[in-house]
């Protein structure tokens, strides 16, 4: 009677599996496995077989969870806005770090910006790099210079 249910539980556990394919009761069809193989072999008590179901399942738990976390966290971006990273801006207010000003326009929508420590002043036209998303607000570097500041420095 042991055999039908532990072979009856792993079917359970194999068909919600497949129903939610989120890794919820995998460990749980391989322990009822293996409670079902020793059970077929060896003449176990319900403790006995409930115990080796419990232990079983936690050792299958314990040796796949941390592969299946980095799995997980390998591409993650936590929000679309970590996707801006890299991408190029168009300074719309002067950017300056001492009085706190400085926007920049991404993709047509305005956003708060601050230059990376190296750049105080970034003057309006200027193209940036977005290198840091935080909030609504965009750290960023000086990419290129607006053509009447080059004009002006060279002359």
């Amino acid at each position: 009677m042991d055999i039908i249910l532990w072979a009856a539980a792993f079917v359970f556990f194999v068909i919600a599996e497949l129903a939610t394919i989120q890794l919820v009761s995998i460990w749980f069809a391989a322990g009822s496995l293996v409670t079902l193989i020793l059970s077929c072999i060896f003449d176990l008590s319900i403790p006995a077989e409930l115990g080796i179901f419990i232990l079983s399942s936690g050792f299958f738990l314990l040796i796949t969870f941390p592969y299946l976390k980095k799995i997980r966290n390998r591409a993650h971006i936590p929000t679309n806005t970590g996707l801006d990273v890299g991408k190029t801006a168009t300074v719309i207010e002067e950017i300056n770090s001492d009085k706190g000003t400085g926007r920049v326009t991404l993709s047509g929508v305005d956003w708060s910006a601050v230059p990376v420590p190296e750049s105080d002043i970034i003057p309006v036209g200027s193209i940036v790099t977005v290198e840091k998303v935080d909030g609504a607000k965009l750290t960023v570097s000086l990419k290129a210079l607006p053509e009447n500041v080059k004009t002006a420095a060279g002359a």
